[in-house]
This record gives C-alpha cells, sequence and structure tokens, in this order.
C-alpha cells in the first residue's frame, strides 16, 4: 500500500483508537452471530478441499504464467477454458493479480508511470470533504478499513479523490467507495485506481462511468432493461410488480452502481465480480433475474411492504454461490439486452452512447500514446 500518499486532506485528521479485535471471517470481516445456513455456506475447509483447491491454484498459475506472462496467450488460445474456469471462481490468492490481467489495468498503470503519485499528493479535488464524510460507510465491518482515518481508510481516499481528479466529468459519487473498497483488499492503491478508471472508462467492457454521471443515464438504462426482462423471463412476478407499482429502482439500483458489493454476502459479492470483470455487466442481470426466480413463489404472494423488504433482504439460501450462479449462467439475456438498449436509445436519445464512445475514445488515446513511446 502507498501510505507514504496521504498528505492532502487525510493528513490533518487524526487517526482514531484502534478497534478491539474480534473474530474475522477468511475474508477480513468481523464475525456476526452465525445461522446455519451461513455456516454452511462458508465452513472450514475439509482436507478434501483443501486439496481440491491447491489443484485449482496450480491449474491457474500454469495458465496465467509467471506474473501473468502467459495470460493473453492463453485467453486467445483457450478462451472456453478461462471462461469456465472464472465462472468456477478465481482462487482467492490470485484474485487480484487475474482481476488486473483480466481487464487491462496494469496496463494502463505502465503506461502511465508516476500519474497516480501526481494525483494523490499535487492536486486538489473539489470531492475531498464528500469522499471524508463517506470513507466510514465502506466495509464498515472489514479490519482494513474499520480504524477511522486508519490506514485502510486513507487508502481508499487517495483512490477515491485520485479518481475525482483524473475524470472530472465525474468526480466522486457515492456508490464508487464500494468498488474501490473491494479493489483494494486484493491490490495496492495504484493497481486499484487503474482498474476504477479501466472499469470506469470501458478498458475491455462496456464503460461504467455512465453509472455516475450527472443523472445516472446508464442507471436508468439498465432498470428499463432489467424490468422488460423480468416481464419476458418471469411474467407472472411481472404482473404482481405491476400490480403493486413495484419497479427495479425501487430494489435494484445498488446491483448495478456497486456490482453487488453493497449489502450482499461478500463470497458471493467476489464470485460475481470474477465473471463480470471478463464477461461484463450481463452477469448483473442474470444474478438480479435468479434471485427473483429462486424466491419467485414467496414474492408474488407478498403485498408492498413486505415486497420491499424483502427485495432488499434476500434469504441466505438464494444467496448461496454454488446454486444461484449456475441458475444464472443458464438464463440467457445477451441478445435481448442489445434489442433493448437501441429500444431505449431510441426513446431516450443517444445520452448513453455518447459516455461510452467517449470512455473508449479515452482509453484509445491512451493506448496509442503509449504506442508511440515505444
Amino acid at each position: 500500500m502507498c501510505w507514504g500518499m496521504e498528505r492532502k486532506g487525510m493528513d490533518e485528521l487524526e487517526q482514531g483508537p484502534i478497534p478491539p479485535v474480534r473474530p474475522v471471517d477468511r475474508f477480513g470481516f468481523v464475525k456476526q452471530e452465525p445461522s446455519n445456513a451461513h455456516e454452511t455456506i462458508v465452513k472450514n475447509l475439509s482436507a478434501h478441499e483443501q486439496e481440491r483447491d491447491e489443484r485449482r491454484v496450480r491449474k491457474w498459475r500454469k495458465m496465467i504464467g509467471v506474473g501473468g506472462s502467459d495470460w493473453k496467450h492463453y485467453v486467445r488460445r483457450k478462451p472456453h477454458v478461462v471462461k469456465r474456469r472464472i465462472r468456477k471462481g478465481i482462487p482467492d490468492c490470485l484474485r487480484g493479480l487475474v482481476w488486473q490481467l483480466i481487464t487491462g489495468s496494469r496496463d494502463l498503470l505502465l503506461m502511465n508511470p508516476g500519474v497516480y503519485e501526481q494525483l494523490v499528493i499535487y492536486e486538489t479535488s473539489a470531492s475531498e470533504l464528500d469522499i471524508i464524510r463517506d470513507i466510514s460507510r465502506t466495509f464498515p465491518s472489514h479490519v482494513f478499513f474499520q480504524q477511522r482515518h486508519g490506514p485502510g481508510q486513507r487508502s481508499l481516499y487517495n483512490v477515491l479523490k485520485a479518481y475525482s481528479v483524473y475524470d472530472r466529468d465525474v468526480g466522486y459519487v457515492q456508490g464508487m467507495g464500494f468498488l474501490a473498497g473491494l479493489l483494494l483488499l486484493y491490490m495496492s492503491e495504484e493497481d486499484a485506481f487503474w482498474l476504477l478508471v479501466a472499469l470506469l472508462k470501458g478498458a475491455v467492457q462496456a464503460p461504467m462511468e455512465g453509472l455516475y454521471l450527472a443523472g445516472l443515464p446508464l442507471v436508468q438504462q439498465y432498470l428499463f432493461q432489467f424490468e422488460q426482462l423480468v416481464k419476458e423471463h418471469l411474467p407472472r412476478l411481472g404482473e404482481h410488480f405491476s400490480n403493486e407499482m413495484i419497479n427495479p429502482s425501487m430494489y435494484a439500483s445498488q446491483w448495478f452502481i456497486t456490482v453487488f458489493s453493497y449489502s450482499f454476502p461478500f463470497h458471493l459479492a467476489l464470485r460475481i465480480w470474477d465473471v463480470f470483470l471478463y464477461e461484463g455487466v450481463k452477469i448483473v442481470f442474470q444474478v438480479g433475474l435468479a434471485l427473483l426466480k429462486y424466491c419467485h413463489d414467496d414474492l408474488v404472494k407478498l403485498a408492498f411492504e413486505k415486497l420491499i423488504h424483502a427485495l432488499r433482504n434476500f434469504p441466505e439460501d438464494a444467496m448461496n454461490p454454488d446454486t444461484l450462479l449456475p441458475m444464472a449462467y443458464s438464463i440467457k439475456v445477451s441478445k435481448r439486452l442489445e434489442e433493448l438498449k437501441e429500444e431505449y436509445e431510441k426513446r431516450n436519445g443517444k445520452a448513453v452512447q455518447s459516455a461510452e464512445s467517449n470512455g473508449k475514445q479515452l482509453v484509445a488515446v491512451k493506448q496509442k500514446e503509449s504506442t508511440g513511446r515505444k
């Protein structure tokens, strides 16, 4: 972590007391009182499971090569194998590196030496106070972020402040903290910053910046698409939602804005992120539909208030990745998403499209600059 880069904003704030030591789970979150269902999902690994996991790690190490040197070659040669393995889950010890390889963020970092340091140390942001106010709300039960103005919160501040300067059109918007916070649990500040750039500017997948621009244009598009998909895949539930005047903005906005990293079990969020980074936003639609499908028979019986509560608090058994994700993968949405995107753009002009092209142009310029330097 880049602990030296704390000069602006946060350095004037005293660190709070170190929180008392409490038992944590394998991801670093303070343990809550476990229920039986949760214990089943994240139980201690048996010897057989440990051996299986070690085999998986060996396969992955062979696939990516030392420091990721074989990754691009393997993806070109065996994309179906890569997709299958990612869907099974990236080994946690390799997750940070593989996320950087998938998104191309390591290339962005190498093209822009010293840029992150410049943004953190020498630039000022109009969003600094907003960021300081919000950082304590990001993964508050994780040991890395628990201490007030401690190392974790300072790292998070640095990444968010740097991005707000790097892209002043987006600046800082609530919700970005969960993206940056998740990344910081798996990589250094500078790596997390460039992965955030790759995500928002669309280095590989469709750019996410429209989720955070004024008016949240991409959120509006995704919610329109999701509402139509619910009506088509789950017609009885779609009709029930209409009767109860429920629309996706009441329960699904955070799914898209934070890619399930807000309020969903962390072990499930990680598996979704593995697939999201490789296959794109369609997995958010698929998981959302799978959750509604899994809980369908209960949801159709509920009236407005209880329905809203249920849609914001899914039962633990619905969030077991080994059950939910295969169900999600079986829901085919790619072609329909394209059609619904076109329909949305006809109705609402090209605002979303122009945001996407701006992101792609920016990444293309950076890649062109890099080529010129070689």
